[in-house]
C-alpha cells in the first residue's frame, strides 16, 4: 500500500537507472513513462481505501474469480453483516517488463521466427475502479494504458515468453477500456464469511453456498484456470504456458479479453462454473465477433480438499469452439495441389474445437507450494485465438522468503512440455504459419521446452522488483534452432 509520495530525488534516480536499461534516446522517453506512472500511482494510492496486500496484486475472489488472478480470498468472521459491504474501490498497478535473447543458433529465419540477440519492452498502467450499485452487485471498469512489444512482436515460441505483452503494440502509449462488467452474488445458505477487498473484488460478507453471475467484458481467465502459485505475470511467472494451460484457446481479442457471461455455483467444497463468450471475428484477430456468431462455452469443475494440513484446489475445464476455422489437412491439401505453403484462410467454414486441462493448486506449508497443469486439445483445427498447442504439461512451485528473513520475496520455478499433432508438424513444415510460430519450415521437430525460473523481490511494500529466467529448447518446436536463454526483468508498483 502507498503510504506517502515518491520525493523527486528517487523519482529522478528511478528514471536514470531504468533509461541506461533501455538505452538511447527511445530508451529515455520509456523511463519517463515508467517513472511516471510509478509516482502517480503512487499518489493516487495515498488517499486510496486499503487493498492489495504486498503478496500479490490480487489475490483470488471468494464471490466470484474476476480478479486480475482469480480464485478464493476470505477472512473468517463470526458474524458478518450487510453494514459491513464496501461500497466503492480503486486500486492501480503499474508494470514494466523487458526480456532479452541470447544469440542462439539460427540456420534459417522464417516470417513468425525469434531473433537471437534481440530484445523488446513493455508497460503497461491499469485502474480498477469499482462501485456496489445495490447489495450483491459489483461494477467494475478497467481503463488501461499500454505500451511497447514482446519479443518479435509477441511471436517466435508457442509457449511465449512474456504474459505482460500482448499480440499488439505500440511505440507510443494507448488507452483501452480492458474490462467493464456487473457481478451479482447470490447467498444461499451454507454459513458466511468476509470476502477480503482487491483489485476488481468489493470486500463484504457472503455464504459460503452462493451463485456468482458475471456479465460484460472480460478475460476468460478471470474466472477459469485460476492458480495462485502461476496465474499472475505481473507478479509471478512471466511464460504464457505456465500462466494458463497452453492448450486453453480461450476466447479473446488481440489484448486477451472478450465479451460473455459465467455462472458460478458454490456448493460445500465444489464450485462449478459455465460460460458463453464472443470469438474474434477470424482467430487472432482484434476485433471480436458480437453476438456470439461465433463462441466459446467453458465448463469448469472445482474441488477443494485438505491435505498436509493445507487446502488445495482440484479444477477440471473443458472448452468448445464454434467458429470459421480451418481443418489442417484441409489446407495442407489445397496448399499441395496449388504449390503454395497451407493458407487457412482459403479452407475456413464452421467447424468445432475442444480441449480440455487439469489444474492442480497444492500448498505445502503457510510459505510454499506446488502447482501443476496439464492439457489436450484438438489437433486437426486451426487454433484460433490463444497459441500454437495441441498437448500441455506444466509442473512447478514457488516458495516465499520467510525462511530467509524476507517474507516479501518470492523464488519461483517451472518446468513446461509442449507439443502438436503430427498434421500440425506438416502444416509448419510446408510454410505455413501458426497464431505465434512459423520458421518456413520444420524438417526437425520436437516437443517445445520450456524451464522457468524468477525471484521476486519486495523492494518496498508497494514496490516488486523480479528477475526472470528461461531456458527454451526446441523453439517452436523446431530441433534445428536453438536452445534459447531469455532474461528478464520486471517492476511492479501497485495498491
Amino acid at each position: 500500500m502507498f503510504s506517502a509520495e515518491l520525493s523527486s530525488a528517487r523519482g529522478r534516480a528511478l528514471t536514470r537507472g531504468i533509461a541506461r536499461r533501455c538505452g538511447g534516446n527511445r530508451g529515455r522517453a520509456r523511463a519517463l513513462v515508467l517513472a511516471g506512472l510509478i509516482c502517480a500511482a503512487q499518489g493516487a494510492g495515498a488517499g486510496a481505501a486499503d487493498g492489495l496486500a504486498s503478496g500479490a496484486e490480487s489475490p483470488p475472489a471468494a464471490t466470484g474469480s474476476v480478479a486480475a488472478t482469480g480464485g478464493p480470498a476470505v477472512a473468517a468472521d463470526a458474524s458478518p453483516s450487510a453494514a459491513d459491504e464496501q461500497r466503492f474501490a480503486v486500486h492501480a498497478q503499474a508494470t514494466y517488463v523487458d526480456q532479452q535473447t541470447n544469440d542462439f543458433r539460427s540456420p534459417y529465419h522464417g516470417p513468425n521466427s525469434l531473433t537471437a540477440g534481440s530484445g523488446r519492452e513493455s508497460t503497461d498502467l491499469t485502474l480498477f475502479l469499482g462501485a456496489r450499485p445495490w447489495r450483491g452487485a459489483e461494477i467494475w471498469i478497467n481503463p488501461e494504458m499500454d505500451q511497447g512489444f514482446g519479443l518479435d512482436d509477441t511471436l517466435g515460441l508457442a509457449a511465449f515468453s512474456s504474459g505482460a505483452a500482448y499480440k499488439v503494440g505500440s511505440d507510443a502509449p494507448y488507452f483501452r477500456l480492458q474490462r467493464a462488467f456487473i457481478r451479482q452474488t447470490i447467498d444461499t445458505g451454507g454459513g458466511r464469511e468476509n470476502v477480503q477487498g482487491t483489485a476488481n473484488q468489493l470486500a463484504g460478507p457472503h455464504s459460503l453456498d452462493r451463485w456468482v453471475l458475471t456479465v460484460g467484458k472480460i478475460s476468460v481467465p478471470d474466472i477459469f484456470d485460476t492458480n495462485q502459485y502461476a496465474h499472475d505475470p505481473r507478479n509471478d511467472f512471466f511464460n504464457w504456458a505456465a500462466i494458463d494451460a497452453g492448450t486453453f484457446d480461450y476466447a479473446a481479442d488481440s489484448w486477451g479479453y472478450t465479451v460473455g457471461a459465467a455462472a458460478e455455483r458454490y456448493l460445500g467444497s465444489w464450485t462449478y462454473r459455465a460460460g458463453v463468450f464472443d470469438l474474434s471475428t477470424i482467430p487472432n484477430s482484434a476485433d471480436l465477433e458480437p453476438g456470439l456468431h461465433e463462441l466459446q462455452a467453458d465448463v469448469e469443475i472445482e474441488k477443494r480438499y485438505g491435505l498436509l494440513g493445507q487446502t488445495g484446489r482440484a479444477l477440471l475445464t473443458v472448452f468448445y469452439n464454434r467458429a470459421r476455422m480451418a481443418l489442417l489437412d484441409q489446407a495442407i491439401a489445397l496448399g499441395l495441389a496449388t504449390g503454395t505453403p497451407p493458407d487457412p484462410a482459403d479452407v475456413r467454414q464452421y467447424h468445432s474445437r475442444m480441449g480440455v486441462s487439469f489444474d492442480l493448486e497444492q500448498p505445502i506449508t503457510d510459505d510454499a507450494g506446488l502447482f501443476a497443469r496439464v492439457g489436450k486439445a484438438g489437433g486437426n483445427t486451426e487454433v484460433y485465438e490463444f497459441t500454437d498447442i495441441d498437448r500441455a504439461v506444466a509442473v512447478g512451485g514457488s516458495l516465499q522468503g520467510l525462511r530467509w528473513h524476507r517474507p516479501d520475496d518470492t523464488i519461483g520455478v517451472a518446468l513446461l512440455d509442449d507439443g502438436i499433432s503430427a498434421e500440425r508438424e506438416e502444416y509448419l513444415n510446408l510454410g505455413g504459419l501458426g497464431i505465434l510460430v512459423g520458421d518456413g519450415k520444420l524438417p526437425h521437430p520436437g516437443a517445445e521446452q520450456v524451464l522457468e525460473t524468477y525471484y521476486r523481490l519486495g523492494a518496498l511494500s508497494w514496490l516488486h522488483v523480479s528477475l526472470d529466467y528461461q531456458y527454451v529448447k526446441n523453439p517452436a518446436y523446431n530441433r534445428d534452432r536453438g536452445p534459447v536463454s531469455i532474461y528478464g526483468v520486471r517492476v511492479h508498483a501497485q495498491f
